[in-house]
């Protein structure tokens, strides 16, 4: 039996123009709660887990809208604080055959990121919590959020909580400080048991540039070097990805563990609606089929196949049932009638 799941990290707004138009080219924008933490509490509460989130945002409409959303899909939102000005942003133009996708930030200011790091109460926030789960774009924001991460990843292991950690390399956010990012991320990932992220991440992690390229034998001595500088870490799951053009995209999955791995096939992911979240989903599978006692191979099967569904979905989260997971697994395209 798990405990309870807590996620922690900015939950903002997307916006995006209506179908495959460019940025402002008709004025009006679809709108989605967004966020890769938020993304995953989602998810998993989705699959039935015991899930909180922990955040701040302003206490106005925008605000209290994410809130109910989380509420809505059935995440514990009382570590979700009000105040501040304003609600982090970002804007995503969706590509189109050979045009790529495009991310604008406006995070800047954030009620989130301006939020002092002893604003957040760790006994109270981490009680009864068996997991708490961060990325890499919250020490991205500036100094004061990677503090923040720092301090909560420090918290989570004297407390014996295991700690997930999801790389979500952001360059545009680590570009607007002068952060040390290779110093602040390793002094998270040294707290975790649990590291989403490929052989690019690893090399970043460790200041080595032998891990560039492709292949099943470099993604796992990046695997073995991780494992001998972080002694906590157990487990790194990782996506493939070649892209053909936007519309069609080939993935597979892989959990790498001390004593081996496990590698999916590749799928086909064609008439792409959405691919943004697509890694969010991928660790709420990894994560659902490993708290469901799931092993490796399972596990990044899971994550592969809710990765793949929430390309077919508009908007940030992975919305999915484990009916949706079953289905996708079993291979039936035709109507469920």
């Amino acid at each position: 039996m798990t405990g309870k799941f807590l996620a922690f990290g900015e939950i903002m707004l997307r916006l995006s123009p209506p179908g495959r138009e460019l940025l402002m080219q008709s004025p009006r924008f679809d709108v989605w709660v967004a966020g890769a933490e938020a993304n995953v509490a989602t998810q998993l509460a989705r699959l039935g887990h015991d899930v909180g989130f922990a955040s701040r945002v302003p206490d106005n409409d925008l605000g209290r809208a994410a809130i109910d959303t989380l509420r809505g899909h059935g995440v514990d939102v009382r570590h979700i604080q009000t105040g501040g000005e304003r609600m982090g942003l970002y804007f995503v133009t969706s590509g189109a055959g050979l045009r790529a996708t495009e991310v604008v930030y406006d995070r800047a200011w954030s009620s989130f990121a301006e939020a002092p790091a002893d604003a957040w109460d760790w006994d109270l926030i981490l009680a009864g919590v068996d997991r708490l789960h961060l990325s890499g774009i919250t020490p991205a924001l500036g100094p004061v959020p990677a503090e923040t991460a720092i301090a909560a990843a420090e918290a989570a292991t004297a407390r014996g909580i295991a700690l997930s950690f999801d790389g979500n390399w952001r360059g545009k956010l680590w570009a607007r400080w002068d952060g040390d990012p290779r110093a602040i991320l390793r002094r998270i990932v040294e707290q975790a048991d649990l590291m989403f992220g490929n052989h690019r991440d690893i090399a970043l992690l460790l200041g080595r540039d032998d891990f560039a390229g492709e292949g099943e034998d470099r993604r796992r001595a990046a695997a073995e070097a991780a494992f001998q500088a972080f002694p906590r870490l157990r487990t790194i799951a990782s996506t493939a990805r070649h892209v053909e053009h936007v519309d069609s995209n080939r993935l597979s999955a892989r959990i790498d563990t001390r004593d081996g791995y496990a590698q999916t096939d590749e799928v086909l992911i064609a008439g792409i609606v959405d691919r943004i979240g697509g890694g969010d989903a991928f660790a709420a599978g990894v994560l659902h089929g490993l708290r469901s006692g799931q092993d490796s191979l399972g596990a990044a099967r899971t994550g592969l196949a809710l990765a793949a569904l929430k390309h077919s979905l508009p908007g940030d989260a992975a919305l999915f049932r484990q009916a949706d997971i079953d289905a996708f697994v079993a291979g039936g395209l035709d109507v469920r009638r």
